[in-house]
């Protein structure tokens, strides 16, 4: 479940930031279902930021992409369960 309206308006203005110049090593880009806006970039960005190792996140709502820097090879278990949890689905590898 999203925390948009059903006119694709966000409800909060929530802000996550993740440092662009932080150092990785593995980047994978990921489908993510349900994202319509700015808010939902942020939900997902702030979810996914929180796993250990994970260095860096974008987020392009309108591909329904994310975009994750990290350490090493991420979960994908853990990822999915981030995502769900922030209410959206993880289609797998873009």
């Amino acid at each position: 479940m999203s925390c948009c309206s059903a006119d694709g308006t966000c409800s909060t203005g929530a802000t996550v930031t993740v440092d662009p110049a932080a150092v990785t090593t593995v980047t994978t880009v990921y489908a993510v279902a349900g994202m319509t806006c700015g808010h939902c970039e942020q939900a997902v960005g702030k979810a996914v930021s929180a796993l250990p190792g994970v260095t860096a996140v974008r987020v392009d709502v309108p591909a329904g992409l994310v975009t994750v820097s990290a350490e090493a090879e991420l979960d994908e278990a853990a990822l999915r369960a981030a995502v769900d949890d922030a209410g959206y689905e993880l289609a797998g590898r873009a």
